[in-house]
């Protein structure tokens, strides 16, 4: 390529990143952060998933947040489970979701968190979360 297209060519990337229509790094991370996705499913009867006592979800690398995407509407919160303190649940309380919609629960979760999804109903819920 001569240096003409690729003056054009860098001119061109640049105009379109400075108008929003070029992905950024924040893009890039939610692919990154969605992409390590883990399905779930709860069933009827229960709130909290998951639903067994001393198990739960990790936050990771992959994901500053706590997310949700369920196949249905439902309520729902994330709640933490620290080692050293009382368990907690996200501020905002429950926050309603759209079916196969991401929704954020918990923001600028430490990484090695550990958590819990807990519904406002016990009717059978499924999908993907990522954290």
């Amino acid at each position: 390529m001569n240096i003409r297209k690729r003056l054009a060519a860098t001119a061109v990337t640049a105009a379109l990143a400075g108008a929003g229509l070029v992905g950024t790094a924040s893009t890039a991370s939610a692919a990154t952060c969605y992409g390590s996705a883990h399905s779930y499913t709860k069933p009827e009867g229960y709130v909290w998933n998951p639903g067994t006592a001393g198990k739960y979800y990790t936050t990771t690398s992959n994901c500053a947040d706590i997310n949700i995407k369920t196949t249905r509407s439902v309520k729902v919160t994330a709640c933490f489970y620290p080692t050293n303190a009382d368990p907690f649940c996200a501020a905002g309380g429950y926050k309603t979701t759209t079916a196969g919609v991401w929704k954020v629960l918990a923001t600028d979760v430490k990484d090695g968190t550990k958590f819990k999804f807990m519904f406002y109903s016990p009717t059978a819920s499924s999908g993907v979360w990522a954290a």
